[in-house]
C-alpha cells in the first residue's frame, strides 16, 4: 500500500530549526505535487508548503512564509521541509501527502498520506 513516510520531528524551543523529511509515496510524475500540512489539537489540517514535482517551485501558506523552505529531490524521491525561526504556533503533527491534480491547499484534494512526525515548539 502506498503511503508518505514523514521524519524529523521532535522538540524544539522558539527560534530554533528543525528538518522534516517525507519518503515520497511511489513514482511522482511532473505534474504531480507534494504538499506538507500541519494539525495542531483541536484544529483541522492545515497546508503548510508544497513543491510542484517536475519544476521544484514551491509554494507556502502565509503562516511560514519567510521562515520556512521546500525542497524535492527527483533522485531521492523525498521532500524536505527546513522550518527556521520556529513558534509555539508551530506545534503540530506534520504529514506530507500527494495530489495527483497539482497545485493544492486543500487537504480532500491529496492522498497517501503518511503517519506524521510530531513538532513540538516550547517557549
Amino acid at each position: 500500500q502506498l503511503q508518505a513516510v514523514e521524519s524529523g520531528g521532535g522538540l524544539a524551543q522558539v527560534g530554533d530549526s528543525l528538518r522534516l523529511s517525507c519518503a515520497a509515496p511511489g513514482r511522482i510524475y511532473s505534474s504531480h505535487f507534494m504538499g506538507w500540512f500541519r494539525e495542531a489539537p483541536g484544529k483541522g489540517r492545515e497546508f503548510v508548503a508544497g513543491v510542484r514535482w517536475g519544476t521544484g517551485r514551491p509554494y507556502y501558506a502565509d503562516s511560514v512564509k519567510g521562515r520556512f523552505s521546500i525542497s524535492r529531490s527527483t533522485a531521492e524521491n523525498t521532500v524536505d521541509l527546513h522550518m527556521n525561526n520556529l513558534n509555539p504556533e508551530d506545534t503540530g503533527v506534520y504529514y506530507c501527502a500527494l495530489s495527483q491534480g497539482g497545485l493544492s491547499t486543500t487537504a480532500s484534494d491529496y492522498k497517501y498520506w503518511g503517519q506524521g512526525t510530531q513538532v513540538t515548539v516550547s517557549s
